[in-house]
This record gives C-alpha cells, structure tokens and sequence, in this order.
C-alpha cells in the first residue's frame, strides 16, 4: 500500500498568494465601480446588474479595502438615483446598500449623497422584499449614529416605519426589522446578533398595537425586555413608546439570598429605559427640529 501524496505550501507561498487574490478583487471592484460610475449617469440599467453584483459580492466578503474604494468611487448618488427610478435594478441596490451600510467608512457619505431620502422613499413600496432590505438599512445605519439617527427622524422614518407594521402585520421578519429599526432611531441600540424575538402583546386599548421583544438571558441570570407601543391618538397621529427592561432571573435572587454579607432590594424595572416620539403621519415637516417632536428620554 503506497503512501498518500502530500503536497507542502510554505507560508510564504500561501501569504503571497492571499495577497494575489485580494490584489485581484480589488482590481475587479475598481473596474466594476468604474463602469457603475459611467453607466449609472447614463442611466443603462441593463449594463449595470453585473457590476452592482460584483460590488455587492465584495463587500459581503468583507475584501480588505473595499469600503474605501466605494466611497472614493462616488457611486453613492448613483445609487441614490436607482432607488428612486424603481427600476428593474432597485431591489439589487437596496441589498447592496443594506450591506455598505454595515460599514462604518461609507455610512459617512450617506447623508451628503442622498441615500438616506432615497431609502425613506423605497418605505411607500408595496413589494415586501424590497421593503425588507430597504428597512435592514436603515436599522443598520442608525445603529449607535446620532448624527444618521437625527437626520432619519428629521425625514420623516417613524411614521413611514409604523405605516409599514400596520399594513403588513402578517409579515413577522418585516414586523421584527421595522422594531428594530424604531429602537435604534429611539436610540437603544440593538444590532441584528442580539438574538431578540418578538412577538405581539394584547392590546388594552383600542387602536394601539403592543409588541414584546425578549432577548435570551446573560449567563443564565439576566435578560431584558423591550416593549414597543404603538397608539392612535387622532385621525392619522400616533405615538410610539419603547420601553427596555433588564430581568434577574430567581436562581441569581436565591444565589445572593444566602449571602449574609449582602442584601438585596429588588426593585421593578431594574435599568429601565424610556423613550417616547409623537409624531403625524400626514404632512410631517421635513426639517422640523426634533424638540417638535417630542422625544425624549427618561432614565
């Protein structure tokens, strides 16, 4: 019986050949921005699929020193301009955007292009895939970015959010994007690992919606609670509050119990957070302050 054929790679040639491979991702997102850049101001849709895939595949990848060259590249306002043509390749750059929109570089540019009312415009969409996308990025984006969470509020993402969980309640992943997108506009920020599920609470009052989301316990002893309310309070207004709450579990009540050396004084709603907006959703002023719109934080 001979023995198997084994072949050694040197680290050197494995090092060299990583640093190929990436020198040729780069070369092909260069080119691939390049003809998005000139495609995309002449406004050739058919030409321009292959190359956002390209992009779009890139930056998934994570390819070292990709979101440098997407900003330097200028693609941004071209992107902008694809959300709201709602042509044959918007559903494409709304997943595109959802994934730059991890990037902390490019989020940078994202206000100065135009992306921010762009996405907001995709929210009126009736297509449940492209509001999925479109709703990821902005939940995204907004993501501990006062600066991103400020403007969204200012252009109206609240109300244009609440308008998409009236009118797709069966629809559970839209429904848990849009909350999350609410509590990190609200400015609790929540980040897609965390793990929560929602579910719907009973409503004690008429025209309110109640959400509960729960988030898996930290060694066993703590979890947290976060409850979205949703109220009409005249024709076309309405009101969100999020509340966040961090639980003890018993076992981490009986454990400090048994300590002598210390008490405890439990108390309800340990850590509690409280975040309210009041907003319309007819004719909501695009460059009011936030003041006008009541929010605010109680701790």
């Amino acid at each position: 019986m001979g023995l198997p054929n084994v072949q050694f790679v040197s680290p050197y040639k494995q090092r060299c050949s990583r640093q190929q491979l990436e020198m040729q991702n780069a070369e092909h997102l260069n080119d691939a921005l390049g003809a998005i850049r000139v495609l995309g101001l002449e406004q050739i849709e058919g030409e321009l699929k292959p190359h956002l895939n390209t992009v779009l595949t890139t930056i998934i990848q994570k390819n070292r020193g990709a979101p440098e060259q997407v900003v330097v590249s200028g693609i941004l306002p071209i992107l902008a301009l694809s959300l709201r043509g709602r042509g044959s390749l918007t559903l494409l750059t709304a997943k595109l955007v959802a994934e730059l929109a991890r990037e902390p570089l490019v989020l940078k540019g994202f206000t100065d292009s135009g992306l921010v009312p762009a996405l907001l415009s995709v929210l009126t969409s009736s297509d449940h895939e492209l509001l999925l996308h479109a709703t990821r990025a902005i939940t995204r984006m907004s993501y501990d970015n006062r600066n991103l969470q400020d403007h969204l509020l200012r252009r109206g993402a609240v109300p244009r959010l609440v308008a998409i969980l009236l009118r797709f309640p069966a629809k559970e992943n839209l429904e848990e994007i849009c909350l999350q997108a609410l509590c990190n506009l609200s400015g609790m920020g929540v980040t897609e690992e965390a793990g929560i599920i929602w579910e719907r609470g009973l409503s004690v009052r008429r025209g309110e919606c109640v959400f509960r989301g729960v988030s898996p316990q930290t060694c066993g002893f703590f979890s947290s609670v976060t409850l979205v309310h949703v109220s009409q309070w005249a024709p076309g207004q309405y009101s969100v509050s999020i509340e966040s709450i961090q639980r003890c579990s018993s076992s981490f009540w009986h454990i400090h119990r048994n300590q002598q050396a210390t008490r405890w004084f439990p108390v309800l709603g340990w850590g509690s957070c409280y975040n309210a907006v009041k907003f319309s959703s007819k004719n909501v002023p695009r460059k009011s302050s936030l003041k006008s719109r009541v929010f605010h934080t109680l701790l």
